[in-house]
């Protein structure tokens, strides 16, 4: 899964606008710029940030500066929890030729000090998008962890399953790959029309609720 890896696939299987968003890091989306301009294809650049509540929220913004920006206010906050290779896998970030620039030495696996408010003021106040992820699974969404959808400015809300777990007409919903290996790549998308594949027809679109899920996509269970 690395940021080419990522781009080749996205182009062969016709996205046109893409992110990338590890787990409280930004490290990597370099790379992914190169990568996706090589490829013809638009980035969006974030991160999966973990809340100190351990809920999963997915902060995009449209430019690598700014998920930096954020990824070093993450790196602040993150328990220093010692990273072990051998139990939590790579935590590396590459150049656009996949040669490994470094290594995080902190586990990035683990909640953050930020609260879901908390995060949800700073990432709107730099501009970004602020998705809580796959909020209708077992682990690490709002519904698990708080056991409701707390009425909050969201752009909108992430599901894996269709219809939404909740009856929420106020909320714009959206569904995305997550993928964590290759083959999962488009596997999910999200439709929105708009004058360009850009982060501003995207949030266009999300704040007029004219975003379709891939429902053929989805698990309809």
């Amino acid at each position: 899964m690395s940021p080419s890896r990522i781009a080749k696939e996205a182009a062969r299987i016709g996205l046109s606008l893409i992110a990338l968003t590890d787990h409280n890091s930004a490290l990597n989306c370099p790379a992914f710029a190169e990568a996706c301009r090589k490829e013809g294809i638009v980035a969006l650049f974030g991160i999966e940030v973990t809340t100190i509540e351990e809920i999963h929220v997915l902060a995009l913004f449209p430019t690598v500066e700014q998920a930096l920006e954020l990824g070093t206010q993450i790196a602040r906050s993150l328990p220093k929890v010692p990273y072990d290779p051998e139990r939590h896998g790579d935590q590396v970030y590459v150049n656009e030729s996949e040669e490994i620039l470094g290594e995080v030495d902190t586990y990035l696996g683990v909640g953050t000090h930020f609260s879901l408010d908390g995060l949800l003021s700073v990432v709107q106040s730099m501009g970004g998008l602020f998705i809580p992820s796959h909020i209708d699974r077992p682990v690490n969404s709002l519904l698990s962890q708080l056991g409701r959808i707390p009425e909050l400015p969201y752009s909108a809300l992430e599901v894996t399953r269709w219809p939404p777990p909740v009856d929420m007409k106020s909320q714009v919903f959206v569904t995305n790959s997550d993928a964590h290996i290759p083959e999962l790549i488009g596997t999910r998308y999200t439709i929105f029309e708009g004058d360009s594949p850009s982060f501003e027809s995207l949030r266009n679109a999300l704040q007029e609720g004219m975003v379709i899920p891939s429902l053929s996509a989805i698990d309809a269970g």
